[in-house]
C-alpha cells in the first residue's frame, strides 16, 4: 500500500510518515526529497516551509527514475489540499 507525502502530495511512500506513535519512518520521499524524522526534527523545516522551498527551486523530482510518465504537479499537491 502506498503512502501520501504531507509535503509534496506524492502517493508513493512505502511506509506512513509516523507510526501510531509520532516516529518517523525516515523514508525519503522519491519526489521532493523530504526525510521524515531528519528534515523536520534536526533542520526544523515545517511541510509548508519546505514545500515552499521545493516549488521555488522548481519542483525537481529527487528520485526522477520513480516520476511517473503523466506526472502532474497541480493535482499531486491537490491531493494535499494546495492550490497552485
Amino acid at each position: 500500500m502506498a503512502h501520501l507525502c504531507p509535503v509534496c502530495g506524492f502517493d508513493g511512500l512505502e511506509e506512513p510518515p509516523y507510526d501510531a506513535m509520532g516516529n518517523p519512518s525516515h523514508e525519503i520521499c522519491s519526489c521532493c526529497g523530504f526525510e521524515f524524522g531528519f528534515d523536520d526534527q534536526s533542520q526544523g523545516d515545517s511541510f509548508s516551509d519546505y514545500r515552499k522551498k521545493w516549488l521555488a527551486e522548481g519542483a525537481n523530482w529527487f528520485d526522477p527514475a520513480r516520476k511517473p510518465e503523466n506526472w502532474s504537479l497541480k493535482e499531486q499537491l491537490r491531493r494535499i489540499g494546495v492550490e497552485r
